[in-house]
């Protein structure tokens, strides 16, 4: 499992406030590029954020549904990317001092063709993709404390 961490000038409340907005998605998840519709009752277990991925014109339509959510320290998604398989991604969210958070993604694939495929430059990939989605999430998610 791929795990990158980064401490965001935020509270745990105010970032995952972020994480809540499935509207927000394509704005910090590195590879969706849109986000077609989100269930109402976003982010509680069940419900489904639905996107699509990848380059036009070969980008995917998925979705991806909560399986665990536990606000403000953590959620767990199921992420498809049909036909190429899904993952498994975990945010965990631990105050650090009174105005900021540790966020950690692990993010490991659980079904389909990638699944089979680890190797070391698939690890450095995600890793890298997963570090710049946590650096689009921090400008989000302290831009709104200035705003406030």
């Amino acid at each position: 499992m791929a795990i990158v961490e980064k401490v965001i000038e935020a509270p745990p409340q105010q970032v995952f406030d972020v994480l809540a907005d499935g509207w927000t998605y394509s704005d910090w998840v590195v590879g969706t590029t849109h986000v077609r519709d989100v269930d109402d009752d976003w982010p509680r277990v069940g419900s489904q954020l639905h996107h699509r991925a990848g380059p036009w014109p070969v980008s995917l339509q998925d979705a991806s549904t909560v399986l665990h959510s536990e606000p403000p320290h953590r959620l767990v998604l199921r992420a498809g990317l049909w036909p190429a398989g899904e993952a498994i991604v975990t945010f965990t969210l631990e105050p650090v001092g009174e105005h900021a958070t540790r966020v950690r993604i692990g993010e490991d694939f659980a079904a389909g063709p990638l699944r089979w495929v680890r190797n070391k430059l698939n690890d450095l990939v995600l890793h890298l993709r997963n570090r710049e989605t946590l650096d689009r999430l921090s400008d989000i998610a302290t831009r709104q404390k200035t705003q406030r």
